[in-house]
């Protein structure tokens, strides 16, 4: 397989990958720090095997079955789902109708709540395991379907993602464990927002294949695409935002 469509694969797998980390990260560090490390690391494991599961069964089985041009319509709408989504959010959040998403915030928020909660009473803590578990398990869902989304080309491509989603967190957990807190250098909004834009060209570009079109230049049509949809975005931003009273704007203080 030609290193391209390797990129393809591995490249936004990694930043989608590294956006969903953080957040799952920061609420593993308010577990572990409120309530101690043993429970939340053994949450975060078993949720990570999880998805490992999800990704070996139904990304094989996508890739080894489903036939080529069906497989691209649904990874098309896949990803086309995941991207406009994100992008919606994204649009929303930097024209200050919804807030900016604050790590340091949901930080805090998750770490009074825990306490609230008060400190484990019995030997193992299973209220930090099934929150760890369940923050991992959210967040990284999402990632799954991406890595098998953009793995359907062929076993190489579903490699590639993989190692694209293990590298982002990899490198998130490293970061984190090493600062002992949430990243909220990370231009978390930004990455979310470009992200977005990226899923909803490969999901066009894709659907758009499998239901039998055929782009101008083939792959050297997404940037075109990619631009369009920012160009989009931009406006879409800017029209939100002057509609908007004066005094409106949401400030970055939530989620």
């Amino acid at each position: 397989m030609d290193p391209l469509t390797l990129a393809i694969a591995a490249a936004p797998s990694f930043v989608a990958s590294a956006v969903e980390f953080v957040e799952a990260t920061t609420i593993v560090l308010a577990v572990g720090i409120t309530r101690g490390w043993r429970a939340p690391l053994a949450g975060a494991t078993l949720a990570a095997l999880t998805l490992a599961v999800i990704v070996a069964t139904l990304g094989v089985a996508l890739v080894t079955v489903v036939p080529e041009r069906l497989l691209l319509g649904l990874v098309g709408a896949l990803l086309l789902l995941f991207g406009l989504r994100w992008l919606r959010k994204g649009v929303l959040r930097f024209a200050g109708i919804v807030a900016l998403h604050n790590e340091e915030e949901i930080y805090r928020r998750e770490v009074a709540e825990l306490r609230a909660q008060g400190l484990r009473r019995t030997e193992w803590d299973w209220v930090g395991t099934a929150v760890a578990y369940k923050a991992v398990l959210l967040e990284g869902t999402e990632v799954a379907f991406i890595v098998i989304a953009f793995g359907a080309a062929g076993i190489a491509a579903m490699n590639a993602a993989i190692v694209g989603a293990v590298a982002a967190g990899a490198l998130v957990i490293a970061v984190a464990a090493l600062l002992r807190h949430p990243l909220t250098a990370v231009p978390e909004n930004w990455m979310k927002f470009v992200v977005g834009a990226m899923l909803s060209t490969f999901g066009v570009f894709w659907f758009a294949e499998g239901v039998g079109a055929r782009w101008p230049g083939d792959a050297a049509s997404v940037p075109v695409i990619l631009g369009a949809f920012l160009a989009a975005s931009w406006v879409a931003t800017r029209i939100l935002a002057g509609l908007l009273p004066d005094g409106a704007r949401v400030e970055a203080r939530n989620v």
